[in-house]
């Protein structure tokens, strides 16, 4: 039985992305703008108030840009294929105690629907049915809530975080270094506020918080940021 269910998934050769999964990547992407915007402003900041070489400020920002988007990448490619390792090593353990434990994970399944208000008869029904179906995928979804079949994509992730910290490291690099010189400091500024703003509405959207809080964070954090590297700069 927990043979044909992995036969039937192995099968199925496109899936559907989950909303759990589409979620995941959208989230890399928004931490991956956000983290774009503030480190590379971050050095443009620091650089910029140290010196008034266009090319010099131009180029540091853009090297920021480029090791900021690949750190990301590899930090989100990492940190979810430990997740898809993880999940698939709990699928491996439950399919091996289907075959040696079958009735205990049968009452596992039970117990989840009696916790659920469910009467002890029903659960009991209930489980049987759907164990006579589909085992394996009835008892990770009840064990661990993970969708047999649907495992977090570590290379959605990466590359969700890789173009959206580049697109936003773009904003403060463009603002500080193509801007007429009597424009460069206020329209980085107004640029990063923007951006900023705009990742924190989106964070809350994505984790349905509060959006106002998020944007008003993101914008404190932003000005903490610009405020602090600024100053280092000014030491040298």
């Amino acid at each position: 039985m927990v043979a044909n269910d992995t036969l039937r998934l192995k099968k199925s050769k496109k899936q559907h992305q989950t909303m759990d999964e589409k979620l995941n990547t959208l989230r890399a992407g928004v931490l991956g703008s956000n983290d774009g915007i503030l480190t590379v402003v971050g050095v443009l900041f620091s650089v910029a108030a140290a010196t008034t070489n266009q090319f010099t400020i131009f180029i540091a920002g853009l090297s920021d840009l480029i090791a900021c988007a690949f750190s990301m990448a590899s930090g989100e490619y990492a940190s979810v294929s430990t997740q898809k390792d993880t999940e698939r090593s709990a699928v491996a353990k439950e399919a091996e105690l289907l075959k040696t434990n079958f009735d205990d994970e049968l009452a596992t399944v039970q117990k989840f629907y009696e916790g659920r208000g469910v009467s002890a008869e029903t659960s009991l029904a209930i489980a049987q049915d759907l164990m006579s179906k589909n085992a394996l995928e009835t008892i990770v979804e009840v064990k661990y809530d993970i969708k047999l079949g649907h495992y977090m994509n570590p290379w959605d992730a990466a590359f969700s975080s890789l173009f959206s910290a580049s697109a936003g490291g773009v904003f403060p690099l463009v603002a500080m270094t193509f801007l007429p010189v009597a424009w460069q400091w206020p329209g980085t500024i107004i640029a990063v506020i923007l951006s900023v703003a705009l990742t924190g509405f989106l964070s809350a959207k994505l984790g349905h918080g509060l959006v106002k809080t998020a944007i008003i964070r993101n914008i404190v954090v932003g000005i903490i940021t610009m405020f602090i590297h600024y100053y280092v700069g000014q030491l040298f």
